[in-house]
């Protein structure tokens, strides 16, 4: 599907007119990748890795266009489990054009970073920016979740709950390959500023791109790591809250066991002729009470010889 934009009173607008400078192609069907490749002369591995998740950032120099591949987010549904991917977009920046490649349709040309847009390359660099602040902004989504089923863990020992867990932890890993590689795309383009012809308020927003990639690195590095910790107490925490109930089991076992001992004599026919048959009305209440009283003097030793152990 092909969307065209035109730069109008500072602002990326949709246009209905052909020939606009911006096209945005959302999963491009045959005709569309062959007029991108046969008329637009973009190389065809590299339209491929526009729309490839798996595909790392880079930045590529054709002799009339210069390409470059971006990781962004991808748009979260409510079926995939906490599981946050990423997914790819090409950018191929001509001298009177510029082409936006997806693999799905997003809010692109939105917000309050496309007012005041100059030219062409300007509008490149905050498509760039775009994509850091929507990691930005599946960040925090990932650290309210994450708050949320921390609480629900303490309160329950559902494995589903421990699994959701581990699906933002697994998120969190893609998400810090992709914008690892953006940063790397992003230094490169500050390498051959010269060569594209940025002009100094671009080189500067092009610095603050890279100040907001680098710290949009860290925070997904500080919520792994605090997500890492918390999948390694909750392990050892589950351990010791297991090997607690065993503990308490065998204790109530060798509790009954013990009693059981002294009730299996006593009905015994030698045990029971050493009773007199008159006096079963308080003889067995008393006996009965006896391998209670028993059973719970046992349990008590074992717990104190436990707690001296530890």
């Amino acid at each position: 599907m092909l969307k065209q934009y035109d730069i109008v009173a500072g602002k990326v607008a949709e246009s209905t007119q052909s020939g606009a400078p911006i096209y945005l192609y959302i999963s491009p069907d045959n005709e569309e990748r062959r007029y991108l490749v046969d008329v637009l002369k973009v190389d065809e591995h590299t339209l491929q890795s526009a729309m490839d998740p798996d595909e790392l950032s880079r930045v590529e120099f054709e002799p009339d266009h210069m390409a470059i591949i971006m990781k962004r987010p991808r748009n979260y549904s409510g079926g995939e489990q906490f599981l946050f991917r990423v997914t790819s977009s090409g950018l191929f920046l001509y001298q009177d054009k510029l082409i936006v490649v997806v693999a799905e349709d997003g809010l692109f040309f939105s917000g309050k970073v496309f007012q005041n847009v100059g030219n062409l390359a300007d509008v490149m660099l905050r498509l760039i920016y775009n994509s850091i602040f929507h990691f930005l902004e599946h960040l925090k989504v990932i650290q309210m979740v994450s708050d949320e089923l921390e609480q629900k863990i303490n309160t329950s020992m559902e494995n589903r709950h421990l699994i959701n867990m581990f699906m933002l932890e697994k998120s969190l890993v893609y998400y810090l390959n992709a914008i690892h590689s953006n940063g790397y795309t992003i230094g490169k383009l500050k390498n051959f500023s010269a060569k594209i012809g940025f002009t100094t308020a671009e080189l500067e927003f092009l610095d603050d791109i890279s100040v907001e990639n680098d710290q949009c690195y860290r925070l997904a590095e500080i919520y792994t790591n605090v997500i890492s910790g918390l999948m390694d107490a909750r392990a050892s925490l589950v351990s010791n809250n297991l090997n607690v109930m065993m503990k308490n089991l065998n204790a109530i076992v060798i509790a009954v066991a013990i009693p059981s001992f002294f009730a299996g004599m006593g009905g015994m026919s030698e045990f029971s002729m050493m009773t007199n048959p008159r006096n079963w009305m308080w003889t067995y209440p008393l006996f009965f009470c006896t391998m209670i009283g028993l059973g719970v003097v046992t349990f008590y030793i074992i717990k104190k010889i436990e707690k001296y152990w530890r």
